[in-house]
């Protein structure tokens, strides 16, 4: 790597993608400087307070589609004239793979260009946009992403995946010398930790994370509703469906059944987590690696969760974690009543889930793959 260090480039971060970002850039830092450009980064955020930024602007992508499209160039043509004047030899397109005009400017100006996708957005934005619009424009707007995506990837140095999985997913080859599968994020092993000892916990499962839609919330409404007598469902985060889930669950709720513990600071998550003999997560192609799963198993629970992208790499079956292969009421249902019934199966499980965390996403562990990724472009 230059001794100039990497730029790291992002489109307007979210607050879920403000972590990923954090995490990346504290990385980055331990091996050399590191600087974000970026757009509508939140007011609160603590990055502004360790890291140079340079924002583009303060306003988001907008909810309408072609005011999203106008911020889209208008961020891709203040990203290039930034660019003109970092000093960094590498730049890191996080998250903003689509964003080919500064991809293609940065490697014309003599730049080293990374892109490091952090899921699949094009069908993120289909899903989104399907509920919007007719499903044909949603489609034939998504498939433009893929396309400036794809045209990326190929314009890149070289493209970072969290995962070989996640690499397979996005149509990448693993193996392919341009594809470097090993860029995961870290896990604070010290903050997310075992607490309680697995032997100790009460027989609660639980979720952990936005209660919308997407997130299968419904059907793990239904899922509490029937699990076995002295096993409790925890739902710990706040989101669109949080009124709908109470007035739902009431009567579970009334009977100790289900517990519904709203929004918690992240600080507070590993004691959540440490409550907790199992983490439900039905999570969407749409992900590359969801945190939670990572901060679950360093704090010794296992997770049960769908097989998309990075999560096969991590959640491996009857080793780490179980896997949700059919996302049924019926099959969940069944499922975590077997999970639950094989404890002492199950208290091995969550030693292995830690010791994996210990090993391979550790900060030193994660601080290591991106030496080897920067020393090798």
């Amino acid at each position: 790597m230059s001794d100039s260090g990497v730029c790291v480039v992002t489109h307007p971060l979210s607050s879920a993608g403000e972590n990923a970002t954090r995490t990346l850039l504290d990385i980055l830092a331990s091996i050399g400087s590191v600087s974000l450009v970026t757009a509508d980064l939140p007011e609160d955020s603590s990055i502004r307070d360790t890291r140079e930024v340079i924002e583009l602007t303060s306003k988001g992508a907008g909810e309408n589609v072609l005011i999203a499209a106008l911020r889209f160039l208008l961020n891709q043509v203040r990203m290039c004239l930034v660019l003109r004047q970092r000093p960094e030899q590498v730049v890191l397109f996080f998250g903003a793979t689509s964003y080919l005009l500064p991809i293609l400017f940065a490697r014309a100006y003599g730049k080293t260009v990374l892109v490091e996708p952090r899921g699949d957005v094009p069908l993120t934005l289909r899903l989104n946009w399907e509920q919007r619009m007719p499903s044909i424009v949603a489609k034939w707007l998504a498939g433009s992403v893929r396309l400036l995506e794809s045209a990326g990837f190929v314009a890149a140095h070289r493209i970072v995946t969290y995962t070989p999985n996640m690499a397979a997913e996005l149509g990448l080859d693993p193996n392919s010398e341009r594809v470097y599968p090993h860029g995961a994020r870290y896990v604070d092993t010290e903050r997310f930790s075992v607490q309680v000892p697995f032997a100790e916990r009460g027989d609660v499962v639980g979720f952990v994370g936005r209660l919308d839609e997407e997130k299968g919330i419904r059907e793990l409404a239904r899922v509490a509703k029937q699990l076995p007598d002295g096993v409790t469902f925890r739902f710990v985060g706040d989101g669109p469906l949080y009124e709908w889930l109470a007035a739902e669950l009431a009567e579970e709720i009334e009977e100790g059944k289900v517990e519904l513990a709203g929004w918690v600071d992240h600080e507070d998550v590993p004691g959540e987590l440490n409550q907790m003999k199992l983490l439900v997560m039905p999570s969407h192609p749409t992900e590359g690696l969801p945190t939670t799963i990572l901060e679950s198993l360093a704090c010794g629970t296992p997770a049960y969760a769908t097989p998309v992208s990075g999560v096969l790499d991590v959640v491996k079956e009857d080793e780490t974690g179980f896997l949700m292969r059919e996302r049924t009421v019926e099959a969940i249902s069944r499922d975590l009543t077997e999970i639950l019934v094989a404890e002492g199966e199950l208290e091995v499980v969550s030693a292995r889930g830690r010791r994996l965390i210990e090993e391979e996403y550790s900060f030193s562990a994660a601080e290591e793959r991106y030496r080897n990724l920067l020393a090798t472009v």
